[in-house]
């Protein structure tokens, strides 16, 4: 009789542990050959040779994974980024909600001798149903105003003031986002029981913008051009501050000097073969600006707007470098002053924070977290209004993270001789971006990394700032 209750037990105990720790599989493993991301967005293993990228596909966030592992893993709505060192051939994933799942590439169609570096596969992995005992729970979300965008775990709803949206058990992030105010970010737990309700009023910055611009302005330099009113300010640091129709930007001065630009040990391990090797840049002084252009200021000079991720005090973005071009001449003609792209050096030297710098890896800090938006902090939903993370020694924001910036220049290879206001190649077929941003990892935002593209590209992650000579 005991020996029976004993296993009536064993075995309830057993069918929990089957309800509970559910189990992931493979669904299948692949090379993809047409995907250049692992070349696009190189990493080294620490014996300098590339890795090889598994794009690990599981609609599960909160994942860790153990391996031959090179750096941070990110999670890119729906598939984490796994670099992995040449000839890796397993990989074991866990996850607080299932149980552990370790792929042997090979038992998966993959060759014996493992992954290779420069390549980019696709493994899938799929999760169980949830369970009846489990069903999804309904999320309400009343807010103001009724324009605002919501978005749930990076997927984005327009409800006109009232959400309503079945989520899975388990915790979700929400973000709403308007022209106009501040965003709102958040978490949720839902535990599959009845209907919960978030309400969400939103605070306007249109009437704080207004009063900051109208007490930075004051007696200066002014001018109207046509139907455009221009005015420049200059304050008690020397930076200038232009206005165009109540919409204002500060070109901060940056005194000349020497520095190391490129792989320098500051990027430690990090650095790519494109930015090696390092070598000697002596600059003029110059102004360059204290954030990327605005959308209200692109507005004010070409009177539209371009941006994908709408908002006054968010970088534009989805211009190419000829539209760039374009931007700057006519802010020249309602200035009459002598706007360009910075050229690459003088974006690294800004960047590093000039004379005052401290060495860091990315722009102000040797963490990304506390001056860049980048993919940890905005999970690829977009980007974010300017200013709204720590400035660097000279006081410029976002020159790491929230939207990649245009340089002047051609791109080409760095040479070791030591060069004096370089303005890089007089043709090429490929322009220089640099500064990462929203939608890139950590490394892509230091402050030497550097990536091309052709001059009519445009991405809703690519903006500009704006240098000024001396």
């Amino acid at each position: 009789m005991l020996s029976r209750y004993f296993l009536f037990i064993l075995f309830f105990l057993l069918s929990i542990q089957t309800v509970d720790a559910q189990e992931l599989k493979v669904k299948q493993m692949s090379l993809d050959a047409n995907d250049l991301s692992a070349r696009s967005f190189e990493r080294k293993d620490l014996n300098d040779n590339p890795c090889a990228l598994v794009k690990v596909q599981l609609a599960a966030k909160g994942a860790d994974f153990e391996g031959n592992v090179v750096g941070d893993v990110t999670y890119k709505t729906g598939e984490y980024w796994v670099y992995m060192t040449e000839g890796s051939r397993e990989l074991r994933i866990k996850h607080p909600n299932f149980l552990p799942l370790h792929v042997n590439f090979v038992d998966h169609g993959m060759k014996r001798s493992g992954v290779k570096g420069k390549q980019t596969y696709t493994l899938t992995i799929t999760m169980p149903q949830t369970s009846a005992s489990a069903p999804p729970q309904q999320l309400n979300i009343n807010y103001t105003p009724a324009n605002a965008m919501v978005l749930i775990d990076s997927k984005p709803f327009q409800a006109n003031g009232r959400l309503e949206v079945l989520l899975p058990v388990g915790t979700h992030e929400y973000q709403l986002i308007a022209m106009g105010y501040e965003t709102v970010e958040g978490s949720v737990k839902m535990n599959g029981g009845a209907p919960q309700t978030i309400t969400v009023n939103m605070v306007s910055t249109t009437q704080d913008d207004s009063q900051h611009q109208n007490s930075r302005i004051g007696s200066g330099d002014s001018q109207q051009t046509g139907n455009q009113q221009v005015s420049v300010v200059t304050d008690s640091v020397g930076s200038e501050i232009f206005t165009l129709n109540g919409a204002s930007f500060k070109m901060i001065r940056v005194e000349g000097g020497k520095f190391q630009m490129g792989a320098t040990s500051d990027q430690g391990q990090y650095a790519e073969s494109d930015e090696k090797p390092a070598h000697e840049v002596t600059l003029s002084t110059f102004r360059i600006g204290e954030t990327e252009v605005t959308q209200a200021v692109w507005l004010a000079v070409m009177g539209a707007n371009p941006a994908h991720f709408m908002g006054n005090d968010r970088p534009v973005e989805n211009v190419s470098w000829d539209d760039c071009q374009e931007f700057i001449q006519k802010l020249n003609q309602l200035t009459g002053r002598t706007f360009r792209l910075p050229t690459e050096a003088e974006w690294e030297y800004a960047a590093r924070g000039g004379k005052k710098s401290k060495g860091y890896m990315y722009s102000g800090s040797a963490k990304a977290t506390d001056v860049a938006w980048y993919t940890k902090n905005t999970h690829d939903s977009g980007s974010r209004e300017v200013k709204t993370r720590l400035p660097n020694e000279l006081g410029l924001y976002d020159m790491s993270g929230n939207v990649w910036e245009w340089c002047q220049d051609w791109y080409e290879n760095y040479s070791s001789k030591s060069v004096k206001n370089p303005t890089g190649p007089t043709n090429g077929t490929l322009r220089v971006r640099r500064g990462g941003s929203w939608y890139y990892e950590a490394n892509n935002c230091r402050v030497s990394f550097r990536i091309s593209r052709s001059p009519d590209y445009s991405s809703p992650d690519l903006g500009l700032r704006l240098a000024l000579q001396e």
